[in-house]
């Protein structure tokens, strides 16, 4: 058995062994065997790194300026993509999503934090001019503190990107608790700081399950929360913060509906849909779940669908030639193929997969084939709940309005698909479907310089673009009276 790689926690620039010396062991899901030692951080883990954190940026990092943070972010940056390689590996050994992707996000990730960095040293003020003549009124953006960076399990280093650069570029010192079930690039990622010359305290990390998070989110010391997660989770970290009065940024699930118009290029529609849902095995929130298709190309899409599903290459993650991997984890696993068990009793009609994959290299991994539900109706759990896997719900419509009434149909917000030649059409949809992100005749494209996040049940707060960047930021107000009257309110009046 290959010997299990051993991880610290890293506080204040420093790898420390949990208070409790309690460890757990990280799974490949390719292999169903652990891979990695991860340690479990208690209370007072958790307290050391937060005191850490306060205390870097209450002696330095507030008081380090804009264009030295930029040159770290930048060097950071360089540092990703010369790892990329490795990061990768180590990433797709954590959690089955496919190399081609994860070396991808990598790229992606200095990308945004190149972004951020040009943002360092350009956090400007600005003056307010005022009713009175002597009065003299600007406005600052400062830094908020110390930031909990809380993430999920289907892509760390990607969503670690969505909040990092943006808080450190803000000037904020930061605790990072990754999801128990992929931890490794996170803690792999430590020394890339180290490297790039950012203080200790600056970035800490802390491992562990629900407890971890739970001191990290009531322990105190916390200046704001941004989380990335399921949405039982942010309930329960927004009601915490809510008790503590703690800002929060919550990017939480999606049920995105990806429209498809009968005047739309099919192919592009279909390579569109095919991308939207079984990339990244599904486990993605901005997954195109629901596929809205008007009925005069519904079942031609279907047939292209099913077709091109079909073909979809499952295998070992770590090589490039694979196109869909496992599903992250034992617990997901399970829960993808409950609600294929719940779509066949709810009377969808089962077009392709419905099942495990377990043929040759296969046979030990958490492969479920790509599946494909037609004839559902939208109040099925099938099309509302969010399954967070290679599970795709066609749907079919008629007019313009039931594709939008539809597609707003559900408790998420987060992103939608239109897919139409009609300039028009394409505006008129775009405006009324609810949700934080609309694609058209593209879907699931990222930006570094495009805010990212939802509406209703998928969360409040922005990721990337300038809009990320004011999250992590404080607003103060500075009015000087430079006229010589006293302005004595108690004064007689003549």
């Amino acid at each position: 058995m290959t010997e299990l790689r051993s991880y610290k926690l890293y506080i204040n620039g420093q790898w420390v062994t949990p208070d409790s010396r309690e460890t757990f062991p990280s799974y490949n899901p390719f292999t169903q065997q652990p891979w990695a030692e991860i340690s479990q951080a208690n209370d007072k883990d958790v307290s050391r790194a937060v005191e850490a954190a306060r205390s870097t940026f209450e002696k330095t990092w507030r008081h380090t300026n804009g264009l030295t943070r930029a040159k770290m972010l930048n060097r950071l940056a360089d540092l990703l993509e010369e790892n990329a390689d490795e990061m990768a590996r180590l990433e797709s050994t954590d959690n089955g999503k496919v190399i081609r992707e994860t070396h991808g996000q990598m790229i992606f990730a200095a990308r945004i934090y190149r972004f951020f960095a040009g943002y360092a040293d350009k956090i400007w003020g600005k003056v307010i001019p005022l009713d009175q003549k002597n009065v003299f009124d600007y406005a600052t953006y400062e830094p908020l503190g110390v930031i909990a960076l809380i993430t999920a399990w289907n892509s760390p280093m990607a969503l670690l990107a969505n909040k990092l650069p943006a808080a450190l570029a803000a000037g904020n010192c930061v605790v990072v608790k990754p999801s128990e079930q992929a931890s490794v690039t996170t803690l792999a990622f430590c020394s890339l700081v180290e490297k790039a010359g950012f203080p200790p305290g600056v970035f800490n990390v802390v491992t562990g399950d629900k407890r971890t998070g739970q001191a990290l989110v009531a322990g105190g010391g916390i200046d704001k929360i941004s989380f990335t997660g399921a949405g039982h989770t942010g309930r329960h970290i927004a009601a915490q913060a809510g008790k503590n009065l703690i800002p929060v940024v919550m990017e939480l699930g999606g049920k995105s509906p990806n429209i498809i118009f009968d005047d739309a290029d099919l192919d592009k529609a279909t390579v569109g849909a095919l991308a939207g849902i079984f990339a990244a095995t599904g486990q993605t929130c901005i997954a195109g779940s629901r596929l809205l298709v008007q009925r005069p190309v519904y079942e031609e899409i279907i047939g292209r669908l099913a077709k091109r599903a079909s073909q979809i290459k499952l295998g070992n993650p770590l090589d490039f030639a694979t196109e869909m991997g496992t599903a992250a984890n034992e617990p997901q696993y399970r829960a993808i193929m409950a609600f294929i068990d719940t779509a066949r009793a709810e009377g969808a009609r089962l077009v392709t997969g419905g099942e495990a994959a377990r043929d040759g290299e296969l046979a030990n991994g958490l492969f479920i084939k790509p599946t494909i539900f037609a004839d559902v109706r939208n109040e099925m759990r099938l099309a509302q709940e969010e399954i967070f896997g290679p599970v795709l719900s066609i749907i079919p419509f008629d007019t313009e309005e039931e594709a939008i009434e539809i597609g707003n149909a559900t408790r998420f917000g987060l992103a939608s698909g239109i897919w139409t030649r009609d300039l028009n059409r394409m505006h008129r949809v775009a405006r009324e479907i609810r949700s934080g992100m609309v694609w058209v005749n593209t879907y699931r494209a990222s930006a570094a310089q495009t805010p990212f996040g939802g509406t209703k049940e998928s969360g409040f707060g922005r990721e990337r673009g300038e809009d990320g960047l004011y999250e992590f930021l404080t607003t103060k107000n500075v009015m000087v009276d430079f006229s010589d009257e006293p302005r004595d309110p108690f004064s007689a009046r003549m």
